[in-house]
């Protein structure tokens, strides 16, 4: 079994640098290669591997490279690349982003959702933990939460995502989709914005107007996709 055969060679051939997260679903290790020196993430979890095992063949700048993913008895294990960075949410300690910056990173962020959701799937976690910034660019991190859309469902088989962050519809009320990211995107940036969630202090002008719109409580008064939210964020 590949599982069995992934989670033997890495004990053998790694060593653990350290516990990333660790919640009751599993666990997200921070590896080293043994002769290389190169370092891994490595996660192990309860659900469904369908989005890690969809991203295999993937390579784009705004997502890690996926590496392995192997699956058994309801159980999860992914070695993906280390994306060496800060993450969005240290940053956010230290200080707020101008419009600018927060564009940026925006249209980055749209575009690794982008190749996303064309794989007919949904991140369900987009928040400044999740978002490391490497030099110039933004990385979307942690699948863990993410699923497959599937059209013959009403709501989502399992209820995952941060408060605050995470749409209504995510809560059970209905399926999520492309527009649930936008959602929590638009969170996301308001915060990068004015350190609040909207519904306590909307960013002004333009911006303002953006999040509010990706923001909406009813999925279909959102943006279409990523793409008509990239041509709006200026």
């Amino acid at each position: 079994m590949l599982y069995d055969y992934l989670t033997s060679v890495l004990e053998k051939e790694y060593n653990t640098v350290r516990v990333m997260k660790e919640n009751e679903r599993g666990v997200v290790i921070l590896l080293c290669h043994k002769q290389s020196g190169q370092r891994f993430v490595f996660h192990r979890y309860k659900g469904n591997g369908d989005v890690y095992q969809k991203l295999l063949e993937i390579s784009c700048p705004g997502l890690p490279q996926i590496l392995e993913v192997a699956q058994k008895d309801g159980m999860v294990a992914v070695l993906e690349e280390y994306v060496q960075g800060d993450p969005l949410s240290l940053l956010l300690e230290a200080d707020l982003f101008t419009a600018e910056q927060t564009c940026r990173i925006a249209r980055q962020i749209c575009q690794a959702l982008w190749v996303l959701h064309s794989l007919g799937a949904v991140h369900r976690d987009v928040k400044p933990e999740n978002v490391i910034l490497r030099g110039d660019q933004a990385v979307l991190i942690d699948f863990d939460a993410s699923r497959v859309v599937k059209s013959d469902k009403k709501e989502d088989t399992q209820v995952l995502g941060t408060t605050g962050y995470a749409p209504p519809e995510q809560y059970g009320m209905a399926q999520t989709s492309a527009q649930s990211d936008i959602y929590a995107l638009g969170v996301m940036m308001n915060v990068m914005l004015t350190g609040e969630h909207p519904s306590q202090k909307l960013a002004s002008g333009h911006l303002g107007r953006v999040i509010q719109r990706c923001t909406q409580i009813s999925p279909g008064r959102r943006y279409k996709n990523v793409l008509r939210l990239i041509e709006d964020i200026r």
